[in-house]
């Protein structure tokens, strides 16, 4: 791809400047990076021995590391180069992931590592956060007197503060959170005013000699620094919202992080200085020097607005954790499109698509803050725990990076410097980092593992499914199914049989489902329908398009709704079916009994959920079963499309079939005689129609193909009139899985083309309809009443 190709697609739809969305950038971007300040020297100065070890050599020396590590890895690698690689203007690992995933199947790994290690931090943060701000409560003379040194206190508010921001996430935060913009202007203006203070009452601009690298190299191999190389940990902190900042580029659109980034930096670096000139004015100070636990950042302010000052650091640690929140819900949703985590029930508190609540990742998020508040009790022992993670994430998109410089720019030359330095840096800071895994580091390392092992299983498990995904056209089977509807011998299940398919093309189907209505007892019904539904870009949209085959029977349906609304299907159904009897494009279906005087001309609904399973006859190795029964239990812990699409009351059929893979063939039986037999098998004679039946009947294939969890396809929906949709068989993608079982899968294609009806027109891979992606103004949409005559003709060839 050309970089005038890139540039050209992310101008598309991007957020312009404007000094609103300045605003709220301030409140939704900087929160992690913008709370730094409370506890970043702090952490330095207790790992070099505390106040009294703080000559003006380790301070300015500190204070260089500092201002050097926020230019280096935030302005630099993440203002200045990796908002440069955006997707649709989107940012963030997984973005990134997605632009460079065709230059080789091993980049999924450090993507996975850098998404999990990424989430395990944002679970850390808002408890290093608002315990910072809630210990600062110490500072103040009445409240101390009250609580004294009772960590017990401190951990019980900080628990209820926790506990009501996790609580409020169900009810959305749109409305709260436009005070978000003006309130961390002003605690950046706070934290710029409190430094500049604390710099003209204390040494003045003698402070200012810490923009000196030198000062920063010379104290970081110097007999000084206490704790040698290992103080890069601490330093580390002050840039870990970095990439918190790269991924919610596409929330407020990289213009307004480049206007408001000066700001924050200036902000940020005259408080790290004005916190070093108090350091400096009281390094031999008795009091301080007694005081167990001092923190620089609450003792400068002084003590008749230090009130004042923790409220403030509170406010912005809750808007710093909500930021945090809401990106972990972003980058689980990411996770989603790209099959590494399994589907999951998403809903939309506001009218903003970014503004999204996942409950299950909203209770795990908020007990393992309580977790972490409980485990670790004191903000200084979180500190110890907090960062390690992060470099991790660091580390990775260094390596996505590279790749997308030197091969989706061509800029190999530059890629080459660009990775030397930044993976030099970053393995200093994650080596440095690694000290923290005894004192509370190994926390968000298993926390990590056992996401990024979640993400293994699924991803691993899906390609292992994929090399079995089949799907047929429905024509071929149309007169099989007809038969079926007409066949007295079989009872009828429900006049409307329903099931739910994550294959949105208009005449294809999963395998499973036609192996389920036609091999797994036939399932008799008046009509089929087979639903397919795809939440859009739009916050209201209510659509639909219907596909019946030239039948009055079969109906393949996609369902499109706004990403606001309740996905009640059965409602929604019950409507779709009125309207095709009211269009006379199926029988009236009336009720013989019911209690109300006008009876509905729509029959009963019965919906069919399929669920994938491995039997002890797939042929299958150890580990890849394994790995499939840990995607299953995954799948079920994660919830079910009963709950996630309001069937709970509807009638269902749950049915397990087997993962369609090649079957161990046992052995053959032979035959004992039994004392009363004549020495041979004698078959009992059949009758000739009985004869034929047989003859002319297939062997029944105890196989079937496999299908995806059911995931919902984003795509874009233009409001009434709409545009018809084109079918788009999607790339598909190659991993190090995919690409280790291709033999499997070519072996799958080869078996059906030869062995399943339709096998020959058959797709293996699912099939997802896409917006034309065209500007409005080049062609004039076409009416919604438009879809129902083409749908019914079936799709062109």
């Amino acid at each position: 791809m050309s970089s005038t190709k890139v540039a050209g697609r992310a101008r598309k739809g991007a957020i312009p400047f404007s000094m609103g969305m300045v605003l709220v950038t301030l409140g939704v971007v900087y929160g992690d990076i913008g709370t730094s300040p409370m506890y970043t020297l702090r952490a330095i100065m207790t790992g070099n021995g505390g106040l009294q070890t703080m000559s003006e050599d380790v301070v300015l020396g500190a204070l260089s590391l500092i201002i050097w590590t926020i230019t280096l890895i935030t302005t630099v690698k993440y203002v200045l180069v990796a908002m440069q690689a955006d997707n649709h203007n989107e940012g963030g690992i997984f973005a990134l992931y997605s632009l460079v995933k065709r230059c080789g199947a091993w980049l999924l790994f450090p993507a996975m590592i850098g998404g999990a290690a990424l989430l395990a931090d944002g679970i850390l943060t808002p408890a290093v956060t608002v315990t910072t701000a809630i210990e600062g409560l110490r500072t103040i003379e009445p409240i101390y007197a009250l609580m004294g040194d009772n960590q017990a206190i401190v951990i019980v508010i900080t628990v209820m503060i926790i506990s009501i921001l996790f609580l409020v996430q169900r009810a959305g935060t749109s409305t709260i959170g436009k005070a978000f913009g003006p309130v961390m202007t002003t605690w950046f203006l706070f934290l710029g005013i409190a430094g500049a203070v604390n710099i003209a009452d204390g040494v003045g601009l003698e402070v200012f000699r810490a923009f000196n690298p030198v000062r920063g190299i010379t104290f970081l191999f110097s007999d000084i620094n206490v704790a040698g190389l290992m103080v890069l940990g601490n330093v580390f902190l002050c840039t870990t919202g970095a990439e918190a900042l790269y991924s919610d580029m596409g929330h407020v659109g990289k213009a307004n992080i480049y206007a408001s980034w000066p700001f924050v930096k200036t902000m940020l670096i005259l408080n790290y200085l004005g916190q070093g000139s108090w350091i400096l004015a009281n390094a031999h100070n008795p009091e301080f020097i007694q005081t167990p636990d001092v923190n620089p950042f609450f003792q400068m302010v002084p003590e008749n607005l230090r009130a004042m000052a923790v409220i403030l650091s509170t406010l912005a640690a809750i808007i710093a954790s909500q930021a945090l929140i809401t990106g972990s819900f972003s980058l689980v949703s990411e996770a989603t499109r790209l099959n590494l985590m399994p589907h999951l029930q998403v809903r939309y508190p506001s009218e903003t698509k970014g503004q999204l609540y996942i409950p299950i990742v909203n209770t795990i998020m908020w007990i393992g803050c309580v977790v972490v508040v409980l485990l670790f009790q004191t903000s200084s022992h979180m500190e110890a725990a907090y960062g390690l993670a992060i470099t991790v994430t660091m580390l990775m998109t260094t390596v996505l990076l590279t790749t997308y410089i030197s091969r989706v720019l061509k800029g190999k030359a530059l890629a080459v410097p660009f990775a030397l330095f930044f993976l030099a840096l970053e393995s200093t800071f994650f080596f440095s980092s690694l000290t923290k895994f005894l004192h509370g580091g190994y926390f968000t390392v298993c926390l990590a593992a056992a996401i990024f092992f979640v993400m293994y299983v699924w991803r691993r498990g899906t390609a292992i499914e994929h090399t079995q995904s089949v799907y047929l056209d429905v024509k071929s089977y149309i007169d099989q199914l007809s038969k079926l509807r007409d066949d007295e011998r079989y009872p009828i299940m429900a006049d409307n049989l329903v099931f739910l398919t994550n294959d949105s093309s208009l005449d294809k189907l999963d395998r499973d489902i036609l192996y389920s209505i036609l091999d797994k007892g036939p399932k008799r019904a008046h009509a089929y329908y087979f639903l397919n539904v795809q939440v859009t870009d739009e916050p209201n949209t209510h659509s639909f398009m219907v596909n019946d085959f030239g039948t009055d029977f079969i109906f393949k349906v996609q369902l499109r709704l706004g990403f606001r609304v309740n996905q009640r299907v059965n409602q929604y159904l019950y409507q779709i079916v009125s309207n095709l009897v009211e269009q006379r494009r199926l029988a009236a279906q009336p009720r013989d009994y019911s209690i109300y005087r006008k009876k509905s001309p729509v029959g009963t609904f019965r919906f069919c959920l399929i669920r994938k399973v491995v039997t002890p006859e797939t042929e299958i190795s150890v580990a890849d079963s394994n790995i499939l029964g840990i995607k299953y239990v995954i799948r079920r812990f994660c919830g079910s499309a009963a709950r996630w699409y309001g069937l709970e009351n509807s009638k269902i059929i749950y049915e397990s079939v087997p993962l369609f893979a090649n079957t161990k063939r046992e052995h053959k039986l032979d035959y004992i005689e039994t004392p009363g037999d004549t020495g041979s098998f004698h078959r009992p004679a059949i009758s000739s129609h009985a004869h034929n039946a047989v003859a002319g009947r297939k062997p029944m294939r105890h196989e079937a193909a496999v299908t995806s969890t059911l995931q919902v396809t984003e795509s874009e929906q233009a409001s009434t009139p709409v545009r018809l949709p084109q079918d788009v068989v999607r790339e598909e993608e190659v991993d190090v899985f995919s690409a280790r079982l291709a033999d499997k899968r070519e072996a799958t294609v080869e078996k059906v083309e030869k062995s399943v009806i339709g096998g020959d027109t058959a797709s293996f891979a699912a099939i997802t309809i896409e917006a034309e992606e065209e500007d409005a103004d080049q062609e004039e949409p076409i009416a919604a009443d438009a879809a129902h005559d083409s749908a019914s003709k079936g799709p062109k060839e």
